[in-house]
């Protein structure tokens, strides 16, 4: 296999990273994690006017056409500047699903919208009454020429943004996945800030109604199996973005910070230390890609997802709290940007399954499963 970017992919992420270098300084990061919605509206007008928006979005519906690897390129570059946004839950949980696995009409009212960056839409994966994602307790009756959904669901971004939110719920039939209107009656949102700025809902859905038409055409179950592995995979390489930088950040720091008339950095414990995250970056950065390379190329990658979404969420913790505490004192002040790249590590690091999860999870699947030679390349079987 080779992870050398494509001529298509260096021009996505030299695009990407002008753009956010120009319009997401740490001024524009700070004014965008104190509004309402969590979000830089010219930063994100910018983003589409270069169709970034449309990176995975085809054609025919206003996007550039490309696949899931071009949009982990954006995503790694948006860890790099934090910069606050709808990143995973328009483009990764609601674009891609709807792109995949859509109706035409379903395709046409939201996708222009999406890559146009007039449309924000959401998902809501994490059922309050289930810790299993591919088993929602959140229920949908058939009722006359629609759907009745009763349920709860948690950890829900940007609803107080979003159009509509795709919605997984067990019906009659099996599972499926609604597109609900953020406006439906009986559907009430309550947000709570979390440590980076961004607000987080508690969803409660009380009679809502939806027409047939707003049901995904594909099987539930179908949809969101397609889906974890792309979200664990993205996570993981957003997470790749934001150590990267924050490693970068510190070595400027230790290189010119001085004590007894020297850089810190000269100091033998702090060089372990260094030493020690950029090894992190690069098992993490490698997993990571691994499972990009896989999935953009068709290939089943479930458990290469695992594998990268536990190394990042393990390794990005080690180097977050490294880059920290080399700064001293420094570490704790929020004008600094080091700061922003901890907070950012911990969501990220929860986002999608915990180490500890992600490895209970890997760890059921073998012991249900078995082995799979095929899976050696991912460091699960020598």
């Amino acid at each position: 296999m080779d992870f050398t970017f494509s001529e298509e992919q260096e021009t996505i992420r030299e695009l990407a990273r002008e753009i956010l270098e120009a319009e997401a300084p740490i001024e524009r990061v700070k004014a965008a994690e104190r509004t309402e919605h969590w979000l830089d509206d010219a930063l994100w007008a910018h983003c589409a006017e270069a169709n970034l928006l449309g990176i995975a979005i085809p054609k025919a519906h206003g996007g550039m056409g490309m696949g899931f690897g071009e949009l982990c390129v954006l995503l790694e570059e948006v860890g790099r500047s934090c910069a606050p946004g709808p990143w995973f839950a328009t483009l990764l949980t609601a674009a891609l699903p709807i792109a995949e696995f859509g109706s035409e009409a379903q395709k046409a009212a939201w996708l222009p919208g999406i890559a146009a960056g007039n449309a924000i839409l959401t998902a809501a994966l994490d059922d309050a009454n289930s810790a299993d994602p591919l088993r929602p307790a959140t229920r949908a009756e058939a009722n006359g020429d629609g759907f009745v959904l009763n349920g709860s669901k948690y950890a829900v971004p940007f609803v107080g943004r979003a159009a509509a939110i795709l919605v997984p719920a067990v019906t009659a039939d099996g599972i499926a996945v609604f597109l609900v209107p953020t406006d439906a009656p009986g559907l009430q949102a309550e947000g709570r800030v979390t440590t980076t700025g961004e607000p987080l809902y508690e969803l409660s859905l009380d009679g809502v109604a939806v027409e047939a038409a707003a049901k995904l055409p594909a099987d539930g179950t179908a949809i969101l199996s397609w889906l974890r592995p792309r979200l664990q995979a993205g996570v993981a390489v957003q997470h790749v973005g934001v150590s990267d930088r924050a490693i970068k950040i510190t070595a400027e720091y230790t290189t010119e910070r001085k004590q007894f008339g020297v850089p810190v950095g000269s100091f033998q414990a702090v060089q372990h230390r260094q030493a020690d995250s950029f090894v992190d970056l690069h098992a993490m950065r490698w997993t990571a890609w691994h499972a990009a390379w896989r999935l953009a190329a068709g290939l089943d990658a479930e458990r290469e997802a695992w594998v990268a979404k536990w190394w990042t969420a393990d390794g990005g913790a080690r180097i977050a709290n490294a880059c920290v505490h080399l700064h001293g004192g420094l570490g704790a002040d929020v004008d600094y940007p080091i700061h922003r790249h901890f907070y950012w590590s911990k969501a990220l690091e929860l986002t999608a399954g915990s180490a500890g999860a992600t490895l209970a999870a890997l760890g059921r699947n073998m012991a249900e499963l078995g082995r799979t030679e095929e899976v050696g390349m991912a460091g699960i079987v020598a």
